[in-house]
């Protein structure tokens, strides 16, 4: 008999819990909030040794997919340009101390609307943009994976929700995430209760409660009190800089250490170059990369890219061979296309009363009563709304952006605890001319970088001056005597995505690149659309799937 069948249901229930989120109680129980042991003692693996899998990346979809191949046995290698991140060492309470964990290399931005990178949608280091985003963890709606069929614009998945649905619990809980019941798109609980609600979000709620908008706590992917060794969070308002008291989940510290744990290795500061294709066979045999001004070699049987929506399609287009002369799976141009970005405005509104918006996770209180198309709206899908709680600086640039300096920046900036925020994503359609390609600038690698042309359509417009309308209505209702907007963007998926066949997209449902039988991609690149929900959940459930679909049928 099963030991486990001797427990009463509640001590089941917890022995679950704790199998499922092990990396929880690996974690020190002494104040250090790294377990260096893990590390020192993981597993190495040689160059020349032929690995069962490589994985390109450490962010959402790479960590994901590392940890579900190492608890099956499979002998895997993360590697990621970035540092392993040590979150006493590294992260600070500050907002300048933190650039340190964007990826600010060389990239080329174009098109009618360039879009900006770096703090606001890419991520440097193993965990990836899970280390600096708010921890705001929706699923995407139904709808989402059908926008061509019934909205007419957009692209059909070739996955539906309902494929995604148990994966989305699974991460859910792996993380786990706290929120009040769900009433959207496809009605859900969470894990965890929601947070208790700080400044910014009580005026959100006044102002939804007011105007007649449902709004709701959460979901956010920080623990509401302590989860095994992992502390409750303390509402310090830096999970955009990284949480330092390892509250907030990020693959650093759930997927990293258990993968670990089940015996992968991650190599920390190891740039990859090159994808070698065996030009006979057509077939993946490993990757070039840099570490420590070494270049190296790693050979495996399967590998799986997971650097973004930037440096995924780079990556591909620099691995050109005799083979793919127009780049690794491009045979059909599609490699780079078709990238999106999230329209993100921001709208501030001051009040007489004190709001001390930064006193909780920025992402507090959301709705996503916009998120669907409205017959009656001269656009076509929509947006969510949540609190967003810019710090100091982030703040300056928000009034700075007014035209506000001298005098006029130092009084606002003094006023700041009066003041609240709100931030929308617009869901911005896919359109095949935003891409990547590579620009004649070379990095520090000797590597092409990526050049990124982004144009927004008549549609991404409408949506940006419809959220912008809503906020500023919120914030009015709840008592604000000011309002500014300041438009900007954020997220990015897209750039290699999945498809039905190769003349539409790069890889198939499960994630596989129709070119190369043994490569697989596994982040933000493969989304066909984006909905207007933060990506990171999504990206590990697509991950998540892609994973136990490998495992019933790996590649020959």
């Amino acid at each position: 008999m099963d030991a486990n069948s001797l427990l009463s249901p509640q001590m089941r229930s917890l022995a679950d819990v704790r199998e499922r989120n092990e990396s929880a109680w690996l974690l020190p129980t002494d104040g250090v909030r790294t377990n260096h042991q893990l590390r020192h003692d993981m597993r190495h693996f040689d160059d020349a040794d032929e690995v069962d899998l490589v994985v390109v990346g450490c962010g959402a979809g790479g960590s994901t997919l590392i940890q579900r191949m190492a608890r099956r046995g499979w002998s895997v290698v993360g590697l990621d340009a970035g540092p392993f991140w040590d979150p006493d060492r590294d992260w600070v309470s500050d907002e300048a101390g933190s650039h340190h964990l964007f990826w600010t290399d060389p990239r080329v931005i174009t098109g009618e609307n360039p879009v900006p990178l770096g703090s606001n949608n890419s991520g440097r280091g193993v965990g990836g943009s899970m280390i600096h985003y708010a921890g705001y963890t929706p699923r995407f709606h139904p709808s989402d994976f059908r926008t061509q069929t019934h909205d007419g614009v957009g692209a059909d998945w070739p996955i539906a929700y309902e494929d995604l649905r148990s994966y989305y619990a699974d991460i859910e809980g792996e993380l786990p995430v706290s929120g009040e019941d769900w009433p959207w798109g496809d009605p859900h609980r969470y894990p965890h209760r929601p947070h208790p609600v700080g400044g910014n979000g009580e005026v959100f709620l006044r102002g939804a409660f007011a105007l007649g908008i449902t709004a709701k706590v959460g979901p956010v992917a920080i623990t509401n009190g302590r989860f095994g060794n992992r502390p409750h969070c303390i509402y310090r308002g830096f999970c955009l800089q990284g949480c330092k008291v390892n509250a907030k989940a990020s693959p650093l510290i759930t997927h990293i250490p258990d993968a670990l744990a089940h015996g992968a290795e991650v190599r920390a500061n190891a740039m990859v170059t090159r994808i070698e294709i065996d030009q006979r066979t057509g077939r993946a045999t490993g990757v070039h990369y840099v570490k420590d001004g070494v270049h190296q070699f790693q050979r495996a049987r399967l590998v799986a890219v997971a650097g973004y929506s930037i440096e995924t399609p780079r990556l591909l287009l620099n691995s050109a061979s005799d083979r793919f002369p127009d780049g690794l799976c491009n045979d059909f141009d599609q490699v780079g296309r078709y990238l999106m970005v999230q329209g993100a405005p921001q709208t501030a509104g001051r009040f007489d009363s004190e709001v001390r918006m930064y006193k909780a996770p920025p992402p507090e209180v959301s709705t996503e009563e916009f998120y669907e198309t409205d017959p009656t709206k001269p656009y076509r899908r929509g947006f969510s709304i949540q609190t967003v709680s810019p710090l100091p600086i982030t703040w300056a640039e928000h009034v700075t952006a007014q035209g506000h300096w001298g005098r006029a920046l130092r009084d606002y900036m003094a006023d700041y605890v009066h003041w609240s925020c709100l931030g929308a994503l617009c869901e911005f359609l896919p359109q095949p001319d935003n891409r990547v390609t590579l620009d004649e600038q070379k990095d520090s690698f000797g590597l092409p970088v990526a050049r990124f042309s982004y144009s927004q359509c008549e549609n991404d417009g409408l949506l940006m001056r419809a959220a912008q309308s809503v906020m500023e209505d919120l914030l009015r209702a709840a008592g604000a005597d000011e309002v500014m907007t300041i438009n900007r963007f954020a997220h990015l998926v897209g750039g290699a995505r999945m498809a039905d066949d190769e003349q539409h997209g790069v890889v198939d449902a499960d994630c596989r690149t129709f070119a190369v039988p043994n490569l697989m991609i596994t982040d933000g690149s493969t989304l066909p659309t984006q909905g207007s929900a933060n990506p990171a959940l999504t990206i590990m459930a697509v991950a998540a799937r892609a994973a136990d679909r490998l495992a019933a049928r790996p590649p020959d």
